[in-house]
């Protein structure tokens, strides 16, 4: 069995290439992608070469931890049965490339446990359930406190907000630089860093991975206040001690998401408690991967690009 992949054979060389697939066991399914998203965040540090060692990374290498599809074979362990529309998180079934990632494929093999059932009327939203369950995981448990403030109006910012909006607590802030981001708010407000005079937050989610916007964080938190880091920072973090002493500030760190995470996101979005609706600016066939990648990692108007995968597999 073979399928259409992306291939990053290494920084910014990506092809569209055919790869063999590994055989299915009983407890697996084989999924026919129909979208996948590209990550402005991982994905992009592997484009340029800049992601930090991970067990398992190499090249040549399969992208992607957002596809939606549909099963297509079934093992007879799985639960699952062909017909069934569900997310996959990437996959590792490649003969001949690293499954790190691996979701940016026509058709993926993958245990039956780590996908979610989707409804089929998501089409091309369905592919951003791990983004949202990343920002759910970084605001979910007893020990959390809900962003005041979110830096970033991107995709990740949008659904920490929404997120928040949705868990009935005050509206938050959100910071965007860009102009042209500061639109689509849905149920608080978004302005530019510099029209906040605000300095006692509490809670500050920062989902830009810019290290550096962290000494002026820290100053506009209240005593003992947080900072979360929300995004993926490749570079060291560094801050100024001092007025993080004065202001005895905590720092955390906030990973992937679990498969908990996934379960109560397609739960909310479900429900219509989140929306999926309006993060999806650019849709584009996999046939032009090379020139979607591109796009997505250099266009400031591409708030999230996903690769359409009819016809592809």
């Amino acid at each position: 069995m073979q399928t259409r992949a992306v291939v990053l054979n290494g920084p910014g060389e990506l092809v569209l290439t055919d790869l063999g697939l590994t055989a299915p066991d009983a407890g697996d399914v084989v999924v026919e992608t129909r979208h996948s998203g590209i990550s402005t965040g991982t994905e992009k540090l592997f484009w340029t070469g800049r992601m930090p060692p991970f067990p398992g990374m190499g090249y040549p290498l399969v992208p992607g931890y957002e596809a939606a599809g549909e099963v297509v074979e079934a093992g007879a362990e799985s639960g699952l049965r062909p017909g069934d529309h569900v997310f996959v998180p990437g996959a590792n079934c490649y003969e001949g490339a690293f499954g790190l990632f691996g979701g940016a494929a026509g058709r993926l093999v993958t245990p039956a446990a780590r996908v979610v059932r989707i409804d089929r009327g998501l089409g091309a939203e369905g592919a951003l359930l791990a983004l949202a369950a990343t920002a759910r995981h970084a605001m979910a448990g007893l020990d959390r406190a809900m962003p005041e403030l979110i830096v970033g109006h991107g995709t990740m910012g949008r659904l920490l907000a929404r997120l928040t909006v949705a868990a009935g607590a005050p509206p938050p802030t959100v910071w965007e630089s860009a102009a042209s981001r500061r639109s689509g708010a849905q149920g608080y407000d978004v302005i530019a860093p510099e029209d906040d005079p605000r300095r006692d937050y509490a809670a500050i989610y920062d989902a830009t991975g810019d290290a550096g916007l962290l000494d002026i964080l820290i100053g506009r938190l209240c005593k003992g206040g947080e900072i979360v880091l929300a995004g993926f920072y490749p570079e060291g973090v560094r801050f100024a001690y001092p007025p993080a002493f004065m202001a005895e500030a905590r720092l955390r760190v906030t990973a992937e998401w679990t498969r908990d995470d996934l379960l109560v996101t397609a739960a909310l979005v479900e429900s219509g408690a989140l929306s999926l609706g309006g993060l999806i600016t650019h849709e584009a066939p996999a046939a032009n991967a090379a020139t979607a990648y591109a796009r997505a990692f250099g266009d400031p108007e591409c708030l999230k690009m996903v690769l359409n995968w009819k016809e592809a597999a």
